[in-house]
């Protein structure tokens, strides 16, 4: 298992815990608007707030922070692309730590084995848009069915999950989320995702953005009704 950086704290990233977040290298999205596009491309040994380390260091950080923090969120790139995935966080487990997921939902395959052998606590899946833009938006062609079984997957499962949506001006609009909000109808959770164009993958996307507006406080009164929770993150 590769970790191309890792934050050691964060209050945010894992709801109700103390966590480090640790980033994986490499996604099978292109998404015009990611903000880690070093990431993405599988291009980068060292992020921002950051170190590359190997699995044993990260083992000898985790020992080191036992009783201070409780919960490890792997996030990426596409951490589901990672071949020793599993085994990896099966050791995170061992040593008694929570442990949160970050994924696209393009691997459900690997996405039920974790949830059948019991490794996750809570798992947050990007939902990029309605099921018939997904590909246009992510910048590659998609089997919509894989990122629906994910989903059903994550719905249907035991443990704290989200959704949640990056909202992109001159990518989304308003009947976007109307039928996003007929899909994942019940969801225990949403949440929208204010865009920002310091760090993009595609430079270009910001002459399709500028000048352009969506109002998240108006998506999410026209569809809150068909989750349990939502909100908006800026």
């Amino acid at each position: 298992m590769h970790i191309s950086g890792q934050q050691k704290l964060t209050l945010i990233d894992f709801p109700g815990h103390l966590a480090t977040t640790i980033f994986t290298s490499g996604c099978n999205f292109r998404c015009p608007f990611c903000h880690n596009p070093e990431l993405a491309m599988g291009k980068i040994e060292k992020i921002s707030s950051s170190e590359s380390k190997s699995e044993t260091d990260f083992f000898k950080f985790l020992s080191a922070r036992k009783g201070k923090i409780d919960g490890v969120c792997i996030t990426g790139g596409e951490p589901t692309l990672q071949p020793g995935l599993v085994d990896f966080i099966k050791k995170i487990k061992a040593c008694e730590f929570f442990v949160k997921l970050d994924t696209n939902g393009t691997r459900p395959d690997v996405l039920k084995c974790l949830l059948d052998l019991k490794l996750l606590d809570f798992v947050a899946m990007d939902i990029k848009n309605s099921p018939e833009k997904y590909s246009e938006t992510v910048g590659v062609n998609v089997d919509v069915e894989k990122i629906k079984a994910s989903v059903e997957l994550i719905r249907n499962s035991f443990i704290d999950y989200e959704f949640r949506t990056t909202v992109v001006p001159g990518i989304h609009d308003y009947v976007d989320f109307l039928a996003i909000a007929n899909w994942l109808s019940g969801s225990k959770a949403y949440y929208l995702q204010e865009y920002r164009d310091a760090v993009i993958l595609d430079s270009n996307l910001r002459k399709k953005t500028k000048n352009q507006k969506i109002d998240l406080e108006k998506i999410k009164q026209t569809i809150e009704h068909h989750f349990q929770k939502m909100g908006i993150r800026s």
